[in-house]
């Protein structure tokens, strides 16, 4: 089970929350038309690399607030946790 660090909360079970996906995706503008390929990579392409990888996540069951994770994806360690907006 993981513990993960809220950054408003603090350390918490994994229970608690709820995988948001990777994080810091670039949504295509307005200007880019339904169907374009910009969109489908939007949706459905990630990345599957192996070690560092940023996710977001929601403290669905203490502070309800979305935040991100960078987790290495070969042992599960969480390396840091940080609020949107920060660096």
């Amino acid at each position: 089970m993981l513990l993960i660090p809220c950054p408003w909360c603090g350390p918490r079970s994994e229970l608690e929350f709820s995988y948001g996906g990777q994080a810091h995706l670039v949504r295509p503008g307005p200007e880019v038309p339904p169907g374009d390929p910009a969109w489908t990579a939007y949706q459905y392409e990630r990345s599957n690399d192996r070690g560092p990888h940023a996710e977001r996540w929601r403290h669905l069951h203490g502070c309800s607030r979305f935040f991100y994770v960078v987790r290495d994806t070969t042992t599960d360690r969480i390396i840091r946790s940080y609020r949107r907006g920060e660096a």
